[in-house]
Formats: structure tokens, sequence, C-alpha cells
């Protein structure tokens, strides 16, 4: 390298992006009870409690839907296929 001449800093040059995050959304219908929307939330959804779900279920009833989950994609996927097999009606993942 020639004397005199400078070299970028790789350090500065790097530029942590965020992972995206995904959005978990729980549709309503009329085919689940709200004890089965609880007890899914419950058994699937990390940290979920009881009475976080049951606040869920009567936003997804009012509203017609609620976010129940954001964070990385591979877990969205995992959570909306769990939830999906235990027939909740699921919109599809959404980028937060």
């Amino acid at each position: 390298m020639a004397a005199g001449v400078a070299t970028p800093d790789r350090v500065s040059q790097t530029v942590r992006k965020p992972y995206p995050s995904f959005k978990v959304i729980v549709l309503n219908d009329d085919e689940n009870t709200f004890d089965h929307v609880v007890n899914t939330l419950v058994r699937y959804i990390p940290g979920m409690v009881s009475d976080s779900a049951w606040k869920l279920a009567d936003k997804i009833h009012k509203e017609g839907q609620a976010i129940v989950w954001t964070g990385p994609l591979e877990q969205a996927e995992l959570y909306h296929m769990q939830l999906t097999h235990e027939g909740l009606t699921m919109a599809p993942l959404e980028s937060a």
C-alpha cells in the first residue's frame, strides 16, 4: 500500500439492521369458542397468560382481529402454523 493512502475503516462501514418483525394475527370466525382461542394462545404463544389471552380473544371478537405475537419470521411461521393446526382463523403473516 502506498504511503499516505487512507484505508476505509471497516467498523464504521458496518450497518446494523434489525431483523424484520412479523405479526401473527388471529381473525374472528364463527367456528371457535372463546375458551378454545384462549387455551390455544396460552398453549402456543410464549409468555402468554390466561388474562392476556382473554383480552385478545375479546379484541378478536369485537374488532375482527388481533395481533397475538410479533417477532422474527421463523418463529412467526411456527406460531402461525401451530395456531392454524388448532383451527384458528389466521391472517397471512405481515411484516411489522
